[in-house]
């Protein structure tokens, strides 16, 4: 750093233009790949010092993973392509100077900003929802839910067999479900071996949508089926359900029904983070950045924005993997495209079909050409799939492990993964509530936004 602050940047590519790529996840990366490809002097800024695999991070909070298997260092990936790479929150964007401003002071240069920030949790102005449940969007946040599971299996265990344990999943697309269908395999296939001397019964798993069906963008055939597995696994199903507020213990709906809960898991809508609005960006619903058809921000030729945080006008898309991939790619592909001095082109989104998992043995996959496969062959096809998409060799063979481990030796006494402390060992009390976190555990990282 300069004595005035500011990031030097360097770069072997002399006269190439400056690309500042802000977020490590699906859409991040790409661009930073494509980018290399082009031969642009490129930075990568992330507030953390990896990129995390979103996909598995419920595998991680119902112990089936270790948090470093979803975990990939962003200073080896940004040196694999060439790219520089810089640890810090943007602060403030000046499109005047072409310089962004990070949380600790230092300033850094451009001539294209591409923005792939990620999104958090919306709350939908529920009442309590903010300070008592648990979102599943961060590694720290799958750490933390994790903890606070095997905390009140623990305390089941240590009450003898006295209390319950209530866990409700608020949310029925694919991170609602995939979550569920986790908890109900832990409660069904694990428990025994693992805390033998609790009652499965005593472990309730909840999934509550506001929709009347689960996994809006599947087809009714395969959302049908995602319901029948998740209630032959135990998880009780509650469609064209609203909530009117989540106090410490309980989850109330519209209907006034209390319904006990000492985890809440919010898997119901994100949005942008609090920060984009600081940006002097405009926004549209739930925060994310306006962009025209070639994904520059409105009103700002030298910034793109893509991936979750996004929104493309008249062209809404699924705030999944895939469309952050392309849009990381096709961001770059413009930035060459105008050192070229050549016109952008619109963004089309190529759809190559959804998956999600429910549990073991069972998944939904819908291809385009209304080829739509469940069951056991759609759960290979989604384990294949996410085991060759994780980054580096390491995390894929100690997925590969654990995974096998989770599905081949939890009803035989294998090990459930967890860290050295709890992070939920909390009184309740109105002021905390139980899903308050307390001391981390082995494996802490800053709680904050992933980047899409």
């Amino acid at each position: 750093m300069t004595v005035a602050g500011q990031v030097e940047q360097h770069s072997t590519r002399s006269g190439a233009a400056r690309v500042v790529v802000v977020g490590a996840g699906f859409g991040g990366l790409a661009a930073v790949r494509r980018l290399a490809r082009a031969g642009m002097a490129t930075t990568l800024i992330d507030r953390n010092v990896y990129s995390t695999f979103q996909p598995l991070l419920y595998e991680v909070a119902t112990a089936g993973l270790t948090s470093s298997d979803v975990a990939f260092p962003a200073r080896s990936v940004s040196r694999r392509h060439g790219a520089a790479f810089r640890h810090g929150d943007l602060a403030g964007i000046d499109p005047g100077q072409r310089q962004v401003t990070l949380a600790d002071g230092a300033t850094l240069g451009y001539d294209y900003l591409v923005l792939a920030t990620g999104v958090s949790a919306a709350y939908h102005g529920v009442p309590g929802a903010a300070g008592y449940s648990l979102g599943l969007y961060t590694r720290q946040d799958a750490i933390v839910l994790r903890d606070r599971i095997m905390t009140g299996l623990e305390r089941i265990s240590l009450a003898g067999l006295s209390n319950d344990v209530a866990v409700t999943v608020i949310g029925g697309g694919a991170t609602g479900v995939e979550m569920a269908g986790s908890l109900a395999d832990l409660r069904n296939i694990a428990l025994a071996a693992s805390f033998p001397e609790i009652d499965r019964a005593r472990l309730h798993v909840s999934l509550i949508e506001r929709a009347p069906a689960l996994l809006a963008p599947f087809h009714p055939a395969l959302r049908e089926y995602t319901r029948r597995a998740l209630a032959k696994r135990g998880v009780d199903i509650r469609l064209g359900t609203a909530i009117a507020e989540i106090t410490p213990s309980h989850v109330m709906l519209a209907d006034g029904t209390p319904l006990p809960s000492d985890i809440t898991i919010w898997a119901a809508g994100v949005a942008a983070p609090q920060e984009v609005s600081g940006w002097g960006l405009p926004q549209a619903a739930g925060g994310r950045i306006r962009t025209g058809p070639d994904l520059r921000v409105i009103g700002h030729d030298r910034i793109f924005a893509v991936g979750d945080v996004a929104l493309i006008e008249d062209q809404p898309l699924p705030q999944l993997a895939q469309p952050a991939l392309q849009m990381g790619k096709h961001a770059a592909e413009q930035v060459r495209r105008l050192e070229a001095g050549q016109p952008s082109a619109a963004f089309r989104y190529s759809d190559k079909g959804i998956m999600a998992t429910i549990g073991y043995r069972s998944a939904v996959v819908q291809l385009p050409r209304r080829l739509r496969i469940h069951g056991t062959t759609a759960w290979l096809a989604w384990l294949a799939l996410h085991l060759l998409t994780l980054l580096g060799g390491r995390n894929r063979l100690s997925a590969l492990v654990n995974m096998s481990s989770r599905y081949l030796t939890w009803q035989h006494g294998g090990g459930l993964i967890v860290g050295d402390g709890m992070t939920g060992l909390v009184a309740h009390g109105p002021s905390t509530g139980p899903q308050a976190v307390g001391h981390p555990g082995t494996d802490p990282a800053p709680a904050s936004p992933e980047p899409g």
